[in-house]
């Protein structure tokens, strides 16, 4: 079976269901952004979110989409960085729970946190403390860690390392994988644009962007953004929300509609359409039902609080991917 691999920040999603949006203000966090904190910022926020409603999960974009691609029953692997201290241990725990082959190495900081806020409108603003996941280092990887698999999944949060992600692109040419890499968020995308031209250009073969991070790239509309991404990769993959998704690839394009769901928190819509997508490609689906696939996982996720789904929720959804498989179409 195809394995694919991830690294990314390793991180503890902290889903936290806000009553009123009052206590971003108090925070100094605006609504729907994602805010790199410190240690201090990080406790206090969690001082005062303590008697709201919260559910733990291992996170971090690119252990999401690893964990959907596990559900699914793909061979997968992560390679991250965590503390020595009971938030590590729950992240390693859940994912070989999961059945993912977990490569954690450790670090005396703490284990890296995502505190997300989830406003009664179902938007997300996340306080983010890296910890130990910033510590992740060139020399923490080599190129066995690579061999084996098929696919080399990577996220664009981790682009604060330069000489790492390069160092993980080049491994995992070198062994022979094909990279897919998201592009995270349209901030992330204007700080780093040089850098994430270049490696996308030499290395990536799969983007996945969603309008804003699109326009961030390319300085265009979704179509034409999707147009000249693919210019540059194997595979575009332009996302926009409740419109669906678009796909091309050289010739090839194609438009993906969504399924009729509730919206409660977005948090891992983005994360789960990769791994939907990947899954499909990995099996050697075409594109759109790759697309179909990731659109179900997508919009069945924003009906619950965070990225994680219940076991009954995955047992009824591999069950529609497999009529997706089989050329049915149950995606608009």
């Amino acid at each position: 079976m195809t394995s694919i691999l991830g690294i990314g920040n390793a991180l503890v999603d902290i889903m936290t269901s806000l009553e009123s949006d009052n206590l971003l203000s108090e925070l100094n966090l605006p609504k729907g952004s994602m805010q790199i904190v410190n240690e201090e910022t990080i406790n206090k926020a969690m001082v005062k979110t303590k008697n709201l409603k919260q559910t733990l999960a291992s996170g971090g974009s690119a252990a999401n989409t690893i964990n959907g691609l596990a559900y699914l029953g793909s061979n997968t692997a992560f390679i991250g960085k965590v503390g020595d201290d009971e938030m590590g241990k729950f992240f390693l725990e859940d994912m070989i729970k999961t059945g993912i082959n977990t490569t954690l190495l450790k670090s005396k900081n703490i284990t890296g946190r995502a505190l997300a806020l989830v406003s009664p409108d179902s938007e997300r603003t996340f306080a983010v403390n890296l910890g130990a996941a910033i510590e992740l280092k060139p020399e923490d990887i080599n190129i066995d860690q690579f061999k084996g698999h098929a696919y080399f999944h990577i996220e664009g949060y981790l682009v604060q390392n330069h000489a790492l992600i390069e160092k993980a692109l080049i491994l995992a040419k070198q062994a022979g994988l094909t990279v897919s890499l998201d592009l995270a968020s349209y901030n992330v995308v204007e700080e780093n644009i040089d850098f994430l031209k270049r490696i996308v250009n030499d290395y990536v073969d799969i983007v996945f962007a969603n309008e804003e991070e699109a326009k961030a790239f390319t300085g265009m509309t979704p179509e034409d953004a999707l147009v000249k991404i693919a210019s540059i990769v194997k595979i575009a993959v332009v996302k926009l929300g409740a419109k669906g998704s678009m796909i091309k690839s050289g010739d090839y394009t194609c438009k993906v509609g969504v399924v009729k769901a509730k919206s409660i928190d977005t948090t891992g819509a983005g994360d789960m359409y990769a791994s939907g997508f990947l899954y499909g490609q990995a099996k050697g689906l075409s594109l759109k039902q790759s697309g179909e696939i990731g659109a179900l996982l997508s919009g069945k996720v924003i009906e619950t609080i965070g990225p994680k789904m219940l076991d009954s929720t995955w047992d009824s959804l591999n069950k529609q991917v497999e009529r997706i498989v089989n050329g049915e179409k149950i995606v608009g």
